[in-house]
């Protein structure tokens, strides 16, 4: 009988390195004092996480292997060496199990191609997963009260080194971080100004390239670390099975503490950036965000350059302000044959018009939405029906545990154990269920709500910017609109400005 081998340790330290050599030697001795067994392979992972087998290279070989039926037989230490997660144990083996290739869990005394081992596989392997997660609960402890404590978290940023848990200012980047401080609040200018202002300066990016964007711009404006201040647990893991980093949203409580270490802007410098940037949100209504923070950025063209017009303020007489646009070359300096100005607000009305001027079958558009809602009803009820069946699949799973238990096949511990996770599983699928609103009511709702935009009655500046594509400025005060999605365009004259 050909025997594989499955060795695996958590860490790379030499303490570890070590007993994965002794374990390979102890299955060697092993196999060659059973009669008819042959060592096909000694499959291993160094170093990697056994919660999960999509970056064990060695695993994922041996599996390849067993399904071509290289061998007959798969030696390893225990489960926990084999799999922490269930879902995974249970997958392969019963795989393994339908080809005919068994799984010898040498410390759990567990053969997978006996009668009842997979009960009882189950329950380990709920256990070793369960050690995992308790595992993951101990370390993000202990990195909570290190946070606590001050010790930083994270690699060095622009104007900052990060060594050893401190943060220290480098020279060289707190001068960029001021610079960007300095332009964005003293001087008025957007994100997308200062990102091109430093690559035609030349100046390093974070990472060191030269490709500033507006949005590298704002992280570094809405950074806290700049003002002496330290907020972490910005990212985290929520899932110890497969390690993925998010955003954290409030799932889990930030850590911050405030005058941690030297800034390199004043606070009131950074608060103003911090008002500059909500009000700048509030101009964009939508929140379109700083590259294009107003309804029309980035939409109006020149007809003869083709550049992007850029928006200026005004101040009238009265000492109050509008907002105007004008080519990009034009304000440059350079010349362009389009060199009049365009007020915000004749653009808005522009476009105001044009929608006014569209046929809207309001019945049609609500028997579309509704059939979108619908049809999410009908996914809502097939998932409330996949909920349906894990919970009596739950509820049975009690049960055999029990009389698992009764039979002295496990322990009082693995029970209570056992029970406890269903019960956990179950208050989770609880927790998800969504309440089904009625279909009557949503479209009741959603019939006002078509009512008013066919009505001309939307009344928000960024919708309408919304439907923009596009508005061509040409110099004989020609100004052709063109609305998203569709072929049709509208053609306006501006009047000249009395002299």
């Amino acid at each position: 009988m050909k025997v594989a081998v499955y060795c695996r340790v958590s860490t790379d330290q030499d303490d570890q390195i070590h007993s994965f050599e002794s374990q390979q030697r102890y299955f060697r001795d092993y196999i060659d004092r059973q009669a008819g067994w042959e060592l096909y392979a000694v499959y291993a992972d160094e170093g990697v996480t056994g919660t999960s087998t999509k970056k064990r290279a060695g695993f994922n070989r041996m599996i390849c292997d067993a399904r071509q039926k290289r061998f007959d037989l798969i030696l390893t230490k225990e489960i926990s060496r084999f799999a922490r997660n269930t879902l995974d144990s249970i997958y392969y083996i019963r795989e393994l199990k339908r080809i005919g290739i068994g799984v010898l869990f040498m410390n759990d005394n567990l053969h997978t191609l006996q009668e009842d081992s997979e009960l009882l596989l189950t329950i380990k392997a709920t256990m070793a997963q369960e050690e995992s997660r308790a595992t993951s609960s101990r370390v993000k402890w202990g990195q909570m009260r290190r946070m606590e404590q001050g010790v930083v978290f994270g690699h060095s940023l622009l104007g900052y080194d990060v060594k050893d848990g401190r943060m220290t200012v480098n020279p060289a980047g707190a001068e960029v971080v001021r610079l960007i401080f300095h332009k964005y609040v003293r001087e008025r200018k957007g994100t997308t100004v200062i990102a091109r202002e430093l690559r035609e300066a030349g100046v390093p990016t974070p990472s060191g390239g030269k490709a500033w964007r507006n949005t590298v711009v704002l992280k570094i404006l809405k950074n806290e670390k700049y003002c002496g201040d330290l907020k972490q647990k910005k990212t985290i893991t929520p899932d110890f099975l497969t390690h993925r980093k998010q955003y954290n949203h409030g799932e889990e409580p930030f850590v911050f503490l405030q005058n941690h270490h030297e800034p390199i802007v004043d606070r009131a410098l950074w608060e103003a950036a911090q008002r500059e940037i909500a009000r700048r949100d509030a101009d964009g209504k939508c929140g379109a965000g700083h590259g294009n923070r107003y309804p029309l950025s980035g939409k109006i063209k020149c007809g003869v350059c083709q550049k992007s017009f850029v928006s200026r303020e005004r101040r009238r007489r009265d000492g109050s302000r509008y907002k105007t646009w004008r080519c990009r070359t034009a304000v440059s300096g350079a010349g362009c044959a389009v060199g009049f100005q365009l007020r915000d607000a004749v653009g808005m009305d522009m476009i105001r018009q044009s929608v006014s001027m569209l046929r809207i079958d309001a019945e049609s558009v609500l028997r579309d939405v509704v059939r979108v809602v619908r049809e999410s009803r009908d996914d809502q009820q097939a998932q409330e029906e996949k909920r349906r069946k894990a919970r009596e699949e739950l509820e049975k799973k009690k049960i055999r545990v029990l009389d698992a238990f009764l039979a002295g096949q496990i322990s009082e511990d693995d029970l209570r154990l056992m029970r406890e996770t269903y019960e956990a599983q179950l208050a989770a699928l609880q927790a998800r269920e969504p309440a089904l609103e009625d279909v009557q009511t949503e479209e009741s709702r959603l019939r006002a709500a078509i009512d008013a935009i066919v009505n001309d009655q939307m009344g928000s500046d960024g919708l309408y910017g919304a439907l923009l594509e596009q508005m061509v400025v040409y110099p004989d005060r020609r100004v052709e609109v063109r609305l998203k999605d569709l072929s049709a365009r509208w053609v306006f004259s501006l009047a000249r400005a009395a002299r």
